[in-house]
């Protein structure tokens, strides 16, 4: 059994003893420590009611995790609008909806489905900082509890928040739904079983786009490894080239991350995911400034020609942006990262390298819906084949590596080592240790997990061999030290 305390919530595997795994007791411990620091956090007047917004994937302990939040909630003097089956953007838009002082989505996200978490939002819909997040930690651990007498318990009420997300997604100006209902797309979609298949298909069916429907039913079997994953997507692959698809997409259980596979079944590679949207986006701003007269900076307001990405991602993404004149930000891993700092430089687009959309004119959180509605009506505009857009795009390969240490003291060392030998190349340490080799456009990046206990080490180039050198000589210089 597995339980990992984090700063962004609490993951762990269903059973087992409390604090091993995610028991019952470590729920409502965790559940009653964000109810107590959110109250610190938005002090009301005495008889001043919160709100908090619930919401869940299909994962097979949804039912049981979610009747012990609400409950535990409600006996915090909590009021709970829960949304049922939500994506994860979906709750965070029901927070704002809801002008709610919080909300709590219980999933974990691309894990097996033995795994569950609750993943924490305050009164912006958005995650928690580092320091939100630490406090809670510290209040759950304390175990001191106090909970509402019986004329001040909290009371419940439930929502579907489905619908408004699509209108919000759809009333966007860089949504052209028309223009992907005369494309007359058909699409195959893998939601692995989860709330992606309640959503997508009434995001695709509002566009207008046919769909091959595989793994869409929401019972929580996940019927592959559910990470997006070109080698967990050979079902969708072949459901692409059998029905004549022109795209595949998959989404992961919570559906904030969009990965595509091209007509011809082949991968499009989750970190082109962004990379597409960004450059759609980014492109249309300039070329109306070109067309128009206009300003760059009147046309993006009140963004900023910019883009922002996690450390690890593609410097695909970089590359596109500033070929219009554009800058670009890093960000460390994580999604309340890069959400910051698209807030300090004023990102017109953002996001992850795992197929994680940002577009902060709906809200500051990962959106495979979003994702989709653009990347369509890019398509759409550019009446080209989704393999020949992918060609369009600065070629780079990323090799992904770990390494487990019994010794968690070991990996300031091998930082440490890495930084000495690399001294000479462009360091960055904002996030673990990365090198950049910019004459040859490379880089190598080692940082700890939030979530285990390993070194990532993740390296691009131009092709799988350079890449996988690169990610060797790191590798080599961690094994020398253990």
């Amino acid at each position: 059994m597995t339980l990992i305390k984090s700063i962004s919530g609490i993951r762990g595997t269903i059973g087992g003893a409390p604090g091993e795994g995610l028991s019952p007791l470590d729920i409502v411990k965790f559940t009653y420590a964000y109810c107590e620091k959110m109250k610190e956090r938005l002090p009301k007047l005495e008889g001043g009611r919160y709100k908090v917004v619930v919401g869940k994937d299909a994962r097979l302990s949804g039912d049981m995790v979610e009747q012990l939040v609400c409950g535990t909630l409600i006996s915090c003097g909590v009021d709970v609008v829960k949304a049922g089956f939500a994506s994860t953007p979906t709750t965070e838009m029901a927070v704002v909806f809801e002008q709610a002082d919080g909300g709590i989505i219980l999933t974990a996200s691309h894990n097996p489905k033995q795994w569950n978490a609750l993943k924490l939002l305050n009164e912006r819909g958005e995650f928690l900082n580092a320091e939100e997040g630490a406090a809670i930690l510290e209040c759950a651990e304390k175990g001191e509890f106090s909970f509402a007498d019986v004329d001040s318990l909290g009371v419940m009420e439930e929502k579907d928040f489905t619908d408004a997300h699509l209108d919000a997604v759809l009333a966007l100006d860089a949504v052209d739904a028309e223009a992907v209902r005369k494309a007359g797309f058909k699409v195959a979609l893998d939601a692995v079983n989860s709330v992606g298949g309640i959503i997508m298909p009434r995001l695709l069916e509002r566009l207008g786009v046919e769909c091959i429907f595989v793994n869409c039913e929401p019972t929580g079997e996940f019927a592959h490894n559910p990470e997006p994953l070109p080698s967990n997507l050979t079902e969708l692959s072949e459901a692409v080239v059998a029905g004549g698809a022109d795209l595949g997409i998959s989404v992961d259980p919570d559906v904030d991350r969009l990965a595509l596979i091209c007509e011809d079944g082949t991968p499009f590679g989750e970190e082109y995911t962004l990379v597409s949207v960004a450059d759609y986006l980014i492109s249309r701003v300039y070329n109306e400034a070109l067309e128009s007269g206009r300003s760059i900076e009147e046309i993006a307001h009140p963004y900023e020609l910019a883009t922002s990405s996690n450390l690890s991602s593609s410097r695909a993404l970089r590359d596109v942006t500033e070929q219009y004149g554009g800058e670009y930000h890093a960000a460390a891993v994580g999604e309340v990262n890069v959400t910051t700092k698209m807030k300090e430089c004023g990102a017109l687009i953002g996001g992850e390298g795992n197929g994680g959309v940002i577009y902060p004119a709906l809200h500051y959180g990962r959106d495979a819906m979003v994702g989709v509605a653009l990347f369509l009506t890019n398509l759409a505009y550019k009446k080209m084949k989704v393999s020949e857009l992918l060609a369009t795009y600065p070629k780079y390969v990323i090799a992904k590596n770990k390494i487990e240490l019994a010794d968690n003291a070991l990996i300031d060392t091998i930082l440490d080592k890495v930084r000495e030998v690399f001294a000479d190349e462009d360091v960055n340490t904002l996030d673990g240790v990365k090198v950049s080799f910019e004459s040859r456009k490379e880089w190598v990046h080692l940082r700890r997990s939030n979530t285990e206990p390993i070194v990532r080490i993740y390296a691009e180039a131009a092709t799988k061999e350079a890449a996988d050198a690169l990610a060797r000589k790191v590798i080599d210089i961690a094994d020398s030290l253990m």
